[in-house]
């Protein structure tokens, strides 16, 4: 989810849980929240860990003031490394666009030629 740099990373977990669309599975309804999130200091909140656990969801958010080596650099260093790939196209590094629309736009086609990237080489 695009937003502005200067919102904070806590208010904009709820929307994007909003957001996110039916899964398809196995017979039944849909699956639309996620059993787990994982998330760095920027998102420690007590609030938040209490509206998450009120929809259902478990939480591995990092504590602040606390020493580094909370475990989750082992699953999300698989986010960390797509952003660093994403940020190796210098308008996607820097954001010079004024409009979220062609932003978005290149985020995409920059997924797009990662993607084909890995294709191309297998």
């Amino acid at each position: 989810m695009l937003t502005q740099a200067n919102r904070h990373d806590v208010t904009q977990v709820l929307p994007l849980l909003n957001a996110i669309p039916p899964v398809a599975g196995l017979r039944g309804a849909p699956k639309r929240r996620p059993e787990l999130i994982q998330a760095d200091r920027a998102y420690d909140s007590d609030p938040l860990r209490t509206l998450l656990a009120e929809r259902g969801i478990d939480t591995q958010i990092a504590r602040r003031r606390t020493a580094h080596g909370s475990g989750l650099g082992k699953t999300r260093w698989v986010v960390e490394r797509t952003i660093a790939w994403l940020h190796q196209f210098r308008r996607l590094r820097v954001r010079y666009e004024r409009l979220p629309s062609i932003h978005e736009a290149l985020l995409k086609l920059g997924a797009c030629l990662i993607c084909w990237r890995f294709v191309k080489t297998a």
